[in-house]
């Protein structure tokens, strides 16, 4: 096996897609909330006020990744939920406090993400990440939820794929805040960087000295024009990875953007902030990106989905489009293609070859159903996970330092924009009763673990 000792195998999922309780136990209102309560913005009108009622299933939960035997879980935190406008929450601590005992008590690794997109909406409404004061606030926020579970938790993520917080919520719109200002997009992208490195620091004055630290990047794996994809490359890969990993930001973004910005939001110092000490990058792959230079008429089709129509979120590429990809694709749209992790694997480990690595997210949407005989038949599933989990076989066989493994996701759950029409879960669910069916994927999954990949 070309996997190292101690490989974690794991699953992931996020608290504003699975929990539910929006309105429970003293929990406020996220951006997300907002977003998915305005007409037009989710598919169908879905909101994720209920979602997989994990809130409320959450023992039940544990126990299927119990029996899934995983030895890793990443979940994120509600920041609505542990600090609604500021103030601490018994009861919202309360809640990840025994979520937490109870993966421990299974064997479960705890591996909790602070940030997977739901800012608090009081935060957003004083202007939300391109405000300095936004990654103060994350920064106090990590101290005092580190300060509860700090002492039990095996892994701390600052932020999940910050380049959509930035640039899918502030640049192109098509995820929460929803706003459309590119300027707006890389003041956020500057101020995630800066939160990342204040809460690294925070943590590791109240956790325990074993836990590590983390920060997870949806690193785009690009094909295409050579000076497309040099440009995209600096917009969505290098303003974080370069910052985070101490080199600060590259010369060719901030000459790529200086006709939107001079970048005077940038303070003394900030460089060094950003570049707290990481002991894991995790690494979220679904499928390469194929980029060209657009011809300026026809629909540009952008990130989340390939759909036509909205700005591109790649800002400073004004003049730069996905293209699309023979298939086959994911019910996403997103082509299909393991090649990919593996070459993103080994450019970070040739790029960053002191830096160890974690796949934090990988999987696929399929149009899953329950079939008469009580069964979920997702074979494509099946087969896109073992092309991927290959490929990062490989990867280690090649020298990558890669740590684990998270299967996305546990569960079926709200889909962002696209509200409940796609489902990426191993354990499907009946949204109208709550009912979880384990897929075919699920019992693969568990008997690869089992026995170690082939």
């Amino acid at each position: 096996m070309g996997f190292p000792e101690g490989f974690l195998w794991g699953a992931a999922t996020a608290a504003y897609q699975i929990e539910g309780a929006a309105q429970e136990d003293g929990r406020a209102a996220s951006i997300w909330d907002t977003f998915s309560h305005t007409p037009g913005k989710v598919l169908n009108g879905d909101t994720g006020d209920v979602a997989t009622d994990h809130y409320h299933r959450r023992q039940q939960d544990v126990a299927t990744m119990s029996e899934l035997g995983i030895g890793a879980y990443r979940f994120s935190i509600s920041w609505s939920r542990v600090l609604p406008e500021g103030t601490a929450n018994q009861k919202g601590m309360d809640f990840y406090s025994r979520l937490v005992d109870e993966l421990l008590e299974h064997g479960i690794a705890p591996v909790a993400t602070l940030y997977h997109w739901d800012l608090p909406q009081v935060l957003e409404d004083a202007g939300g990440w391109p405000e300095r004061d936004t990654a103060r606030r994350f920064a106090d926020y990590a101290e005092r939820i580190g300060r509860v579970l700090g002492d039990r938790v095996h892994t701390w993520t600052t932020l999940n794929e910050p380049w959509c917080s930035a640039f899918l919520g502030y640049g192109s719109g098509v995820h929460a805040p929803g706003r459309t200002d590119p300027v707006a997009a890389l003041r956020a992208a500057h101020h995630l960087n800066l939160a990342h490195g204040l809460a690294v620091r925070a943590l590791r004055g109240v956790v325990s000295p074993s836990a590590q630290h983390s920060v997870t990047l949806n690193l785009h794996h690009l094909r295409g024009e050579a000076e497309a994809v040099r440009r995209v490359d600096a917009v969505s890969n290098r303003v974080f990875l370069d910052p985070m990993l101490g080199s600060g930001y590259p010369a060719d973004l901030l000459d790529d953007t200086a006709h939107l910005t001079d970048w005077s939001f940038l303070h003394d110092g900030d460089a060094e902030i950003a570049a707290a000490p990481l002991d894991i990058l995790g690494v979220n792959y679904y499928s390469p990106t194929l980029v060209r230079e657009w011809d300026g008429v026809s629909p540009r089709a952008h990130a989340d989905g390939h759909r036509p129509g909205a700005a591109t979120p790649f800002v400073g590429c004004d003049d730069v489009e996905f293209a699309e990809q023979p298939g086959p694709h994911t019910a996403m749209g997103w082509p299909i293609d393991a090649t990919g992790m593996e070459e993103l694997l080994l450019r970070l480990h040739r790029e960053y070859p002191h830096t160890p690595l974690m796949i934090t997210e990988n999987g696929a949407a399929f149009d899953d159903v329950v079939d008469d005989d009580g069964r979920v038949r997702d074979d494509r599933r099946v087969a896109y996970l073992r092309d991927h989990i290959a490929a990062v076989e490989r990867a280690c066989q090649a020298g990558a330092d890669v740590r684990g493994y998270f299967a996305w996701s546990l569960l079926d759950n709200f889909e962002w924009a696209y509200g409940y029409s796609k489902r990426f879960g191993l354990v499907h669910v009946d949204y109208t009763t709550g009912e979880r069916t384990w897929k075919d994927s699920a019992s693969w999954y568990r008997d690869t673990i089992a026995r170690g990949p082939s």
